[in-house]
């Protein structure tokens, strides 16, 4: 039991430590929007410059599995339509869903033709973003800014322990 909660107070610090660090919780974003948007008539390059990808966000693919597919492919591939040298095929059961795990450029078509209608999508992921800057009419070194940044987020942690260490 002693180790079990010490596993789950490491747990716990690392999840905690790593909200704080990136600021930032992983977005699901649906390909060419919509539940089923992975289809021959959305415009994907529209689609993808209206949207912002970081490290740790995830692309949703809603497609016909009878008709479609979703290859990752290099530039090269993805300018010609060829998906004969693919690097993965996404393609699982049409409510897919794919991490992105680096800043880089990622690309991706349907196979059987349908690249040449237009199925075929680039995203560029950045770096997670810093958290956000403080307000312009707040001093960002105040002692409310401190306390709801750091200090209030430690001490409910600390309470946590707390409980933990004496009922368990």
């Amino acid at each position: 039991m002693d180790g079990l909660k010490k596993i789950l107070i490491r747990l716990m610090m690392v999840a905690m430590s790593m909200k704080m660090v990136h600021g930032r919780d992983p977005v699901r974003h649906d390909v060419g929007g919509g539940r089923y948007g992975w289809k021959p008539d959305v415009n994907f390059s529209e689609w993808s410059n209206h949207q912002l990808f970081y490290v740790g966000d995830w692309l949703y693919f809603g497609f016909d599995k009878n008709l479609y597919s979703v290859l990752e492919v290099n530039k090269t591939s993805y300018e010609k339509c060829n998906e004969t040298d693919f690097m993965t095929n996404i393609t699982r059961g049409g409510r897919d869903v794919f991490e992105l795990k680096e800043a880089r450029p990622y690309y991706f078509i349907s196979g059987r033709g349908f690249c040449f209608d237009g199925m075929k999508v680039a995203v560029r992921v950045e770096d997670t973003p810093p958290a956000p800057a403080p307000s312009p009419g707040k001093n960002s070194g105040s002692p409310s800014s401190f306390l709801s940044q750091i200090l209030l987020p430690l001490l409910t942690t600390s309470v946590f322990l707390i409980f933990l260490s004496k009922y368990y």
